[in-house]
């Protein structure tokens, strides 16, 4: 604390959660860049491969640093309420950015391709990666309950993360205001997190569908490579809604954040500090 005593240590067993979360969301990435680089070809910027930005960015942002995002309450637990809330914002930002924006290396040198793709870096989104690959591929879009849920929650996230930014982080909104919304933003929050993984296992086996549907009935390997993905998916969206869903791990008020509260309540609703409404 501020009088130099040490903080309290963070609720048995929450570090172990944290850990097991973060090994899970690594173990997610090196998963699907396994299948892409194994079985998919790999991820690269042009006609045929340019399709597997979509899946890593999307497991990236909307999996990896979305859960993330929603853990910084629960990690940061005596960090100043400020800071811990603009790297909540910060965070989900950079989710949105990544499911947005996949950077991509331009394919300098490559056979076939128009030299207007000569050594350029090609700024591309994980949204915009399929567009631009089923446009190059004639294959039309938005039709698949996959790209239904996916685009639904894209859209839901950003207005969640603009709303977000203009109750909390944004000077302006009364106290009231704010606690009005807290409970929708919290509640949407982790619905938008689980529609996110929603979205990727009806992804996962589309692709699957598409790529390999008359061998993935015979077990083969990238079948269950694939399968593996979903299980680690499912999984990271448990242990990450146990540790927001445990009462008792939530982030204790800070002295002056409860001493700022009963400030505002004086002031916005003319209630005694002491509290007796």
């Amino acid at each position: 604390g501020m009088d130099g005593t040490p903080p309290p240590a963070s609720p048995a067993g929450l570090s172990a959660y944290v850990a097991v979360s973060q090994l899970l969301g690594l173990t997610l990435l090196v998963t699907t860049g396994a299948w892409l680089g194994r079985y998919r070809g790999g991820v690269a910027w042009h006609s045929s491969l340019q399709f597997n930005v979509h899946p890593l960015c999307m497991v990236l942002g909307m999996v990896f640093l979305q859960g993330d995002a929603l853990l910084v309450y629960r990690v940061f637990r005596h960090e100043a309420k400020r800071s811990t809330k603009v790297l909540h914002a910060l965070l989900h930002g950079l989710a949105l950015v990544i499911a947005l924006v996949g950077e991509c290396q331009g394919l300098g040198g490559q056979p076939g391709l128009a030299p207007a793709f000569g050594g350029n870096r090609l700024l591309s989104t994980g949204i915009i990666a399929v567009f631009e690959s089923h446009r190059a591929k004639g294959i039309p879009d938005m039709y698949s309950l996959h790209s239904w849920c996916g685009m639904a929650t894209f859209v839901l996230y950003l207005l969640q993360w603009l709303l977000g930014c203009g109750f909390f982080l944004f000077p302006g909104a009364s106290f009231s205001l704010r606690s009005r919304y807290k409970p929708q933003h919290i509640f949407f929050g982790i619905s938008l997190f689980i529609l996110s993984i929603t979205a990727c296992l009806l992804g996962i086996t589309e692709m699957l569908l598409f790529k390999i549907s008359d061998s993935y009935s015979h077990f083969v390997p990238e079948g269950i490579l694939a399968n593996m993905l979903g299980v680690l998916l499912v999984a990271f969206g448990l242990v990450v809604g146990y540790v927001l869903t445990r009462d008792d791990w939530k982030r204790p008020p800070l002295a002056e954040e409860l001493a700022l509260s009963m400030d505002f309540k004086t002031l916005t609703e003319g209630e005694s500090p002491g509290g007796g409404s």
